[in-house]
């Protein structure tokens, strides 16, 4: 039966047959043969022109566009932030050598539009030949580009400028340089942000990079889809630009009056401003001195020598450049001083140890544990009530207060105001501060911590704090961002106050507000009086460490009006340049200077008196 069928197989598959396979086998091979053939013409005649088109894309499938970083606005709408179109100019190097006559050409127009120097581009000829992506200039504006474009499309003059072409691409550019340079902060390697808005905003500020897919179709014509790039969100700072260009101007002119006068270098170690509104928590101005020039972070020569600059080491620049980009508000702690008294008085009315009728006797001195601890009047004070305490600025009442309320007690309410943590603010790097632990406050400690030494606070804590004592007792978590928007100018959040908590009651903030327009009316502050204005506030000299040294913290904190404060100024001035460092009125007079300014640009409410002065008139 088996033998039967392969015969009848056999018999089947004729010779006929056969011949047709073989001749199908044959055209096969002949096709296939012919298409090699016609892909190696192809390549050969128009190779470089088809990668061409496909280098024009980066690859020959798809291509990324980069995505536009969002802005960062001021309050009212200002850029202070933004990123502009640029273009990087790229040489295919294999296509412009494929042709003897592109060479020249090519050359000339990469040097005349572009200023890349004829011998940058021979050292690439020669080091790769081949290459097909060379970038050779970076951030080319929309000029530049525009003038290349024309020269690309004038075939009758330059019809041999052959492998230029541009690649999309954009820079961060800060329209206001040194402005707010602190709050708002810069970007590193395109679109990560290094500090301030530009760093805890990062995600939001940044969009999305689209997509070009190509491809040629059987006519060897290129056909594409684009993924739009997606632009990153607006972000809306609480900056006021003309407050914070106020801030700036009095911080620069405060510095050079005293730069060299006491000893060789700037007016000051730091100078720094906080303005806030202390209804909301939205910070109206911040800056601090030395700044920097957002366009060129890394820009020393504005207060180092070329030589001196020269002789650094990359650490000695990096630890240069961290002092310089350093957010003194948010960042560095120090000994607060008499700024903190306030909170001293402030804990012992709401915990009924204090009535606000007590009385003090200051001889200049007060031995605690095994210590002499003198007052800042080494005199002594005489006979003082509550309110005289603050107003003079008395360390021995405050001592006794401090005692008064015991270190458990003390410490409560130094974490209740909100000292030795975070307050949340949405910038990098805050520092928390440092206390003493209830179980390591000795007397001295708790007597010294009553009057604002031996423990370290920042900026932002003592400003947010403060205006809880102001406000009626609401503590705001301070903020520099008000709202997001998208490209389109769109609200997509609202940044809305936050409460934290309550740190006194509204008799204790009226009694703190009387007292400390007590201190600019008729004592320690009297020079940051300004015309027109109720105006509370405290006078702050710290001692640094160490002792010995005779170095100072000078500070001034402020509001106006009287009644619902709309603002809180707060000033530092650490290290004066000046012979006597201790002189508080360095800081006292920068404030006022700052204040006069500031409360009519804000519309601060006059006093009542004055209102109708100017009514009559």
């Amino acid at each position: 039966m088996a033998k039967n069928t392969k015969s009848l197989l056999r018999t089947k598959f004729t010779k006929f047959m056969q011949k047709k396979l073989v001749l199908l086998f044959v055209t096969i091979i002949l096709a296939f043969v012919i298409l090699v053939g016609r892909i190696t013409y192809i390549n050969a005649s128009n190779g470089s022109d088809y990668t061409k088109i496909v280098l024009d894309r980066q690859q020959y499938d798809s291509r990324t566009i980069p995505f536009k970083r969002g802005d960062i606005v001021d309050r009212n709408g200002t850029k202070i932030a933004t990123s502009e179109r640029v273009y990087n100019v790229i040489l295919d190097v294999q296509y412009m050598l494929s042709d003897k006559d592109y060479i020249e050409p090519t050359i000339g127009v990469l040097r005349d539009c572009f200023g890349i120097e004829e011998a940058t581009v021979r050292q690439i000829i020669e080091e790769k030949p081949t290459s097909r992506y060379s970038i050779l200039r970076k951030s080319v504006d929309y000029e530049t580009a525009q003038a290349f474009a024309a020269v690309d499309a004038d075939e009758e003059n330059y019809p041999n400028v052959k492998g230029i072409w541009l690649e999309d691409d954009y820079i961060r550019k800060y329209p206001y340089n040194t402005l707010a340079s602190d709050v708002i902060g810069f970007t590193v390697n395109g679109n990560v942000g290094s500090c301030g808005i530009e760093a805890s905003y990062n995600s939001i500020l940044n969009g999305t990079d689209g997509k070009e897919y190509g491809y040629l179709d059987e006519d060897s014509t290129f056909e594409r889809t684009v993924k739009e790039p997606t632009t990153g969100n607006t972000v809306v700072s609480t900056i006021d630009l003309q407050v914070q260009n106020i801030v700036e101007k009095h911080i620069l002119a405060f510095n050079e009056a005293h730069k060299n006068e006491a000893r060789p270098g700037e007016g000051s170690k730091n100078t720094a401003v906080l303005i806030m509104n202390p209804q909301n928590g939205e910070i109206l101005a911040e800056a601090s001195y030395p700044n920097f020039d957002l366009n060129q972070p890394r820009d020393l020569t504005k207060y180092y020598g070329a030589e001196a600059i020269e002789a650094m080491s990359e650490e000695e620049k990096v630890e240069k450049y961290n002092e310089l980009w350093n957010n003194f508000c948010v960042s560095e702690p120090y000994e607060p001083g008499s700024t903190f008294k306030p909170f001293t008085i402030a804990a012992g009315l709401e915990t009924g140890i204090l009535t606000g009728e007590e009385n003090y006797s200051c001889g200049g001195v007060m031995h605690v544990g095994d210590h002499d601890i003198h007052c800042n009047n080494r005199n002594g004070h005489g006979a003082q009530t509550l309110k005289q305490s603050l107003e003079n600025s008395c360390n021995v009442a405050l001592m006794q207060i401090g005692q008064s309320l015991g270190k458990e007690e003390f410490s409560r309410y130094q974490e209740l105001f909100g000292f030795g943590e975070s307050t949340g603010i949405d910038l990098p790097r805050e520092s928390t501060g440092i206390l003493y632990d209830v179980e390591n406050m000795d007397s001295a400690s708790l007597a010294t911590n009553a009057f604002g030494q031996n423990f370290n606070t920042t900026m932002t804590q003592l400003a947010a704090s403060f205006c809880s004592l102001i406000n009626g007792g609401n503590y705001y978590k301070p903020r520099v961002v008000r709202q997001i928007w998208d490209e389109n100018g769109d609200l997509v959040e609202n940044k809305n106050p936050v409460v934290l908590r309550r740190t006194v009651s509204k008799e204790t903030s009226e009694l703190l507000k009387d007292y400390m327009l007590g201190v600019v009316e008729e004592g320690t502050g009297k020079s940051a009086a300004v015309e027109g204005y109720d105006l509370g506030g405290k006078t702050g000299t710290a001692e640094k460490q160490p002792r010995s040294a005779n170095n100072y913290l000078l500070s001034f904190i402020g509001y106006a009006p009287q009644e619902n404060p709309q603002v809180m100024v707060y000033v530092i001035v650490d290290e004066p340049n000046v012979a006597k460092q201790e002189v508080c009125a360095y800081a006292i007079q920068l404030a006022a200077d700052i204040m006069r300014e500031v409360f009519p640009y804000l519309g601060i409410e006059k006093a009542a008196a004055d209102a109708v002065l100017e009514a009559g008139n």
